[in-house]
């Protein structure tokens, strides 16, 4: 019998839309400097991992952030499209005072604590977790017994905790959100997945 399967759940390093509380979703915004900073230093935390493979959100952000282990590693990533932010479809670039104002049932909705959809166009957040979710899963039943190393987006890691652990879009406001550059760690034992660590060792840009 194999021993438990562990998946270390990194969010991306800090870009400008992040300090400007902007709606990125699909936008393909880099790291600004400070975010590349962050990457660089909780890098060798997670290479000491010694995770057997990294698989990757496609967007820019977190492939530069994931870059930063790889060189320490030498290994490629698996990139999948599963791991991508939320869409937030025609809300790109705005934030949330704006969206509030011009969308009166997400901002009751927002108030309330329930799910909603980001713009008519966007995914709600509890189907962010269940798409992360099958990914999430799939790697595990590939890598039985290993420790992976998962980078992707904030929305998408706090919201692939929760579809793992079986949780609602509301329990999931007691966690929080996932900082920049902080990691998580689930692991799967005897077909019962198990929150190890959430939001661990972000770093100020």
């Amino acid at each position: 019998m194999s021993g438990p399967t562990t998946l270390v759940l990194w969010r991306h390093g800090v870009t400008d839309w992040n300090e400007k509380n902007m709606f990125q979703g699909r936008a393909d915004i880099p790291l600004n400097d400070a975010g590349l900073a962050q990457a660089a230093r909780v890098a060798p935390t997670l290479a000491g991992m010694r995770p057997d493979a990294v698989y990757c959100s496609p967007m820019v952000r977190a492939r530069r952030t994931a870059q930063a282990v790889l060189d320490l590693m030498g290994q490629e990533a698996h990139i999948d499209e599963r791991l991508a932010e939320i869409d937030v479809g025609t809300w790109v670039g705005r934030d949330l005072r704006e969206v509030s104002a011009m969308d009166a049932q997400a901002a009751e909705a927002i108030a309330s604590g329930r799910d909603y959809r980001r713009s008519p166009t966007g995914e709600t957040m509890t189907e962010v977790g269940e798409r992360v979710g099958r990914c999430l899963r799939q790697v595990a039943a590939e890598h039985d017994g290993q420790t992976v190393l998962v980078v992707s987006h904030g929305g998408a890691i706090r919201m692939g905790v929760v579809n793992l652990m079986g949780w609602t879009y509301e329990a999931s406001l007691g966690l929080g959100g996932v900082a920049n550059c902080a990691w998580s760690r689930v692991i799967l034992r005897r077909q019962r997945w198990r929150l190890d660590v959430y939001n661990c060792g972000a770093v100020a840009g």
